[in-house]
C-alpha cells in the first residue's frame, strides 16, 4: 500500500484520460472479512493497477469512515473514546490492506480539518440554495445526562419477540426494525425517514446510564431529495453513464427514483461527527448546538476531503483537490462498493453535488457487487465463522492465491460462495497446472538447453503461418481482456488471462518443445521459445492488476530488470518482440506450490466449522417452520372458502393434515461437512 502523501502528488494531466477511483470507505469499528475486501478495496485495486498499466494518470482514494452511531456504541463497548477506537481500527485496516497488496495512493481518515471544511461548505451551499429544511420530531431524551439519544443508544425488550437487549433501531434476535419508544402516531412517516419500524422497545433504558428516556420534541435538518429529484433523474438519464453501471446498481437506483425521493434526515444527536455550522443566516444555533451530520451525508464527502489531504497536504487554502473533484470534463470517476452502499453513491451524494450548483466531477461508473457467503452460511466475527482480513495470512497461503480466488469468485451479478474445497482446487488446477506449468516449462528449458539467454527467434521463417495464427489468437484474447477490464468485468478479465495462458501451453504442446525439437529443428525451437518468453512477458503485464507478486516473479525469471509498478504496461496489441534475443534469463522458480487436499477440511474446521453447522441447522429449521406455516395458512383459506368458519372444525381439519413446524417429530439433519 502506497504511503500517504507521496511526493509529488499526482494531478490530472491535460489531454489525457484521467482516472479517479474510490472504494467504499470501510467503517473504523470492525475487522473486514473477505466479502468486504472483494466488494470494494480489492476490486478497485485491480482497476487502478489496470488503468496505470494502460498509461492513464490514475488516483486511487480510500480511508476509514470514522463518524457515526456505530462507532460511538462500539467505543462504549470497548471502554474507550471514539478517537482511540478509530485509531486502533484504522491501523488494523491499513495492516490488512497492506498484506493484500492494495495499492492506494492514499488511505486516509474522515476526522480531519479538511473533511470538516468540505462537509460544511457543501451543507452551506445546500442551505443557501433552499435544499435543506428543518423539521420538528419526537425523540428519546435521557434526563440523567440531559441529552437526546440516537436510536442505538436506547435498549430494552423487543415488543415483537420479547428478546432482552434489543436496540432502538433493530432487534438482532428477530431482525425487525424498531422504534426506541412506543409510537403515539406515525411520527416516522411524518419525519420523512424511509425506514418502517414494525415494533418498539418495552421498558426502554439509556445505554449510557440506564435511565428511562422521555419523549421530547427536537429539531433536525433534512436534505430535500424530493426537490432535487428532477435534476437527479435528468443527470441519471443524460449526463451519467448509468446504463453501463453494474446491473444491481441500476436496479437499486431506479427503484429509488420510481418510488419517489423523499426528504432525508442528515443530522443526529451525537458528539462524534462533523458539527452543524450554526452561524448561517436563518439557521437557529440553539436548535443545533450539539448536533452533528449523519454519517451517510458526510461519508461520501470523505472522498474529496481525503483527496485534499493527499494533494494539498496541510495547506488549508489549497485547491489542488478541485483539479480532481471539480473537473468533470477531464476526469472520469469510478466507484467500487457492495450493493448496500449504492443509494448513497447514486442518489444522495450526486444529489448533494447538484444542489451546490457547483461543477463537480460526478460518478462515471458504479461497479457494485452482491454478497460473498461462506460455506453455505454467513461470515460472523462474534461467532468466529469465516475468514477475516487479519487471519487469511495465518493459513500460510501466498496473498496472490487469495487475490486470485476472491477475484475469480467476485459476486458481480449474484451472490457467490467461499468454499475451501474450491479454494484448494483453484490453486492446484487453475494456477499450478495452467499458469505455473507454462512459466516453469519455458524458463526451465531455456535455462537448461539455451544457456539461460533468450534465443535468436527473429530469423525463423514461419512458412505455414502457424506461429502467426497463434499470435492472432492471443491478440484477439488481449482485446477481450481490455474490453472486460474497461467495463469492470473483473471475473471475465481474469478468466481471459487464464485462457491466454492455456494458449501458451498449447503452443508448447503443438510444437512438442523438447530436446528432439532442439536437435532436429533448432531454428523452430528458438522461435517457439522466443515466442513463449514474449508470451510470458504479456501474461505478467495482464496478471499485474490481479496478482502483482506473481507478475513480478515472472518478469524476474524472464530477465526484465527493474522493480516497482513502472515496469508493467498493457499494450493495445501484442507484437511478441518485447524480449530481445540475447537477454539473460533469471533463475527458474515455481510460481505456485500444491496445497494438499486435506487442508480444505482442516481450514473449514479452524474457521468456524462447528458454529457454521449450528448456523446452517438453525436456517434449515427456520425454513421448515416458514414452509409449514405457509401450508397452514393456505389450508385455513381453503377451509374458509368452503364455509368452514367454525374454529373447532378448522382446527380439526388442520390437525388431520399432520403438518409439523419443522422442529419436532423429525430427526435433526446435520449438514454435511
Amino acid at each position: 500500500m502506497a504511503e500517504s502523501n507521496p511526493t509529488p502528488s499526482l494531478l490530472p494531466q491535460p489531454g489525457k484520460q484521467n482516472i479517479l477511483i474510490t472504494s467504499a470507505l470501510p467503517y473504523a469499528n470492525n475487522v473486514p472479512h473477505l466479502g468486504n475486501i472483494i466488494g470494494s478495496v480489492l476490486s478497485a485495486d485491480v482497476f487502478a493497477r489496470f488503468s496505470r498499466a494502460r498509461g492513464f494518470p490514475t488516483l486511487y482514494i480510500c480511508g476509514t469512515d470514522e463518524y457515526g452511531t456505530a462507532t460511538e456504541t462500539q467505543a462504549l463497548a470497548e471502554g474507550v473514546d471514539p478517537a482511540t477506537l478509530c485509531a486502533k481500527y484504522n491501523a488494523i485496516h491499513r495492516e490488512i490492506y497492506a498484506w493484500f497488496r492494495i495499492d492506494f495512493d492514499i488511505f486516509g481518515r474522515t476526522p480531519t480539518p479538511q473533511h470538516t471544511e468540505i462537509v460544511q461548505q457543501i451543507f452551506t451551499r445546500l442551505w443557501e440554495n433552499g435544499f435543506i429544511e428543518e423539521r420538528e420530531t419526537e425523540q428519546a431524551y435521557c434526563p440523567a445526562h440531559s441529552s437526546f439519544l440516537a436510536d442505538r443508544f436506547v435498549e430494552g425488550e423487543c415488543s415483537l419477540c420479547h428478546a432482552a437487549g434489543a436496540r432502538g433501531d433493530q432487534c438482532d434476535a428477530c431482525g425487525n426494525l424498531l422504534d426506541p419508544l412506543e409510537p403515539v402516531e406515525d411520527t416516522k412517516a411524518e419525519s420523512g425517514e424511509d425506514r418502517k419500524a414494525t415494533g418498539w422497545l418495552v421498558n426502554p433504558r439509556c445505554k449510557l446510564d440506564g435511565a428511562t428516556p422521555e419523549r421530547r420534541k427536537t429539531k433536525h435538518l433534512y436534505l430535500r431529495l424530493d426537490a432535487l429529484q428532477p435534476e437527479v433523474k435528468d443527470w441519471l438519464d443524460n449526463a451519467s453513464d448509468s446504463k453501463d453501471w453494474s446491473s444491481n446498481a441500476v436496479a437499486i437506483t431506479q427503484s429509488w427514483i420510481h418510488d419517489g425521493l423523499k426528504p432525508r434526515s442528515i443530522t443526529r444527536d451525537l458528539k462524534w461527527g462533523v458539527p452543524v455550522p450554526t452561524s448561517l443566516p436563518g439557521l437557529s444555533g440553539g436548535d443545533y448546538d450539539g448536533k452533528v451530520f449523519y454519517v451517510w451525508f458526510d461519508a461520501c464527502i470523505g472522498y474529496p476531503s481525503i483527496t485534499k489531504c493527499y494533494t494539498d497536504r496541510d495547506d488549508p487554502t489549497g485547491k489542488n483537490w478541485e483539479l480532481w473533484w471539480k473537473n468533470p470534463d477531464n476526469v472520469s470517476l469510478y466507484q467500487f462498493m457492495g450493493k448496500d452502499n449504492v443509494p448513497f453513491h447514486s442518489i444522495i451524494f450526486p444529489g448533494s453535488q447538484l444542489g451546490t450548483r457547483e461543477k463537480w466531477t460526478q460518478v462515471h461508473k458504479l461497479s457494485t457487487t452482491e454478497y460473498l457467503n461462506y460455506e453455505g452460511g454467513k461470515f460472523s466475527k462474534s461467532k468466529s465463522v469465516g475468514v477475516f482480513g487479519n487471519s487469511a495470512k495465518d493459513t500460510g497461503v501466498p496473498v496472490d492465491v487469495w487475490r486470485y480466488y476472491l477475484l475469480s469468485r467476485r459476486p458481480e451479478t449474484s451472490d457467490s460462495e467461499f468454499s475451501w474445497r474450491e479454494f484448494v482446487d483453484a490453486n492446484n488446477n487453475d494456477l499450478l497446472k495452467n499458469l505455473g506449468n507454462f512459466c516453469n516449462r519455458v524458463v526451465k528449458f531455456a535455462h537448461a538447453k539455451l544457456n539461460a539467454v533468450v534465443p535468436d527467434y527473429r530469423t525463423y521463417k514461419d512458412a505455414d503461418d502457424s506461429l502467426k495464427k497463434y499470435k492472432e489468437e492471443v491478440n484477439a484474447l488481449l482485446q477481450t481482456y481490455i474490453e472486460n477490464l474497461q467495463a469492470t468485468k473483473l471475473r471475465a478479465g481474469l478468466s481471459t488471462v487464464l485462457s491466454i495462458s492455456a494458449v501458451g501451453n498449447k503452443l508448447l504442446q503443438d510444437n512438442k518443445l523438447s530436446n528432439q525439437l532442439l536437435s532436429e529443428d533448432p531454428e523452430r525451437c528458438n522461435a517457439v521459445v522466443g515466442l513463449a518468453l514474449n508470451h510470458l512477458h504479456l501474461l505478467a503485464n495482464l496478471l499485474f492488476p490481479y496478482m502483482p507478486g506473481t507478475a513480478e516473479a515472472i518478469l524476474d525469471q524472464i530477465g526484465v530488470q527493474g522493480s516497482g509498478n513502472g515496469r508493467f504496461s498493457i499494450p493495445d496489441t501484442w507484437a511478441a518482440d518485447t524480449i530481445p534475443p540475447g537477454q539473460a534469463l533469471g533463475e527458474p522458480k515455481l510460481l505456485f506450490s500444491a496445497i494438499p487436499s486435506e487442508k480444505a477440511d482442516e481450514w473449514r474446521e479452524a474457521f468456524g466449522g462447528e458454529e457454521l453447522r449450528k448456523q446452517k441447522q438453525i436456517e434449515l429449521e427456520k425454513a421448515a417452520a416458514k414452509k409449514a406455516q405457509k401450508e397452514k395458512d393456505k389450508e385455513r383459506k381453503r377451509l374458509k372458502k368452503l364455509g368452514l368458519d367454525n374454529a373447532q372444525a378448522t382446527a380439526e381439519k388442520l390437525q388431520n393434515l399432520n403438518i409439523t413446524d419443522g422442529t419436532t417429530n423429525q430427526p435433526s439433519q446435520e449438514p454435511s461437512k
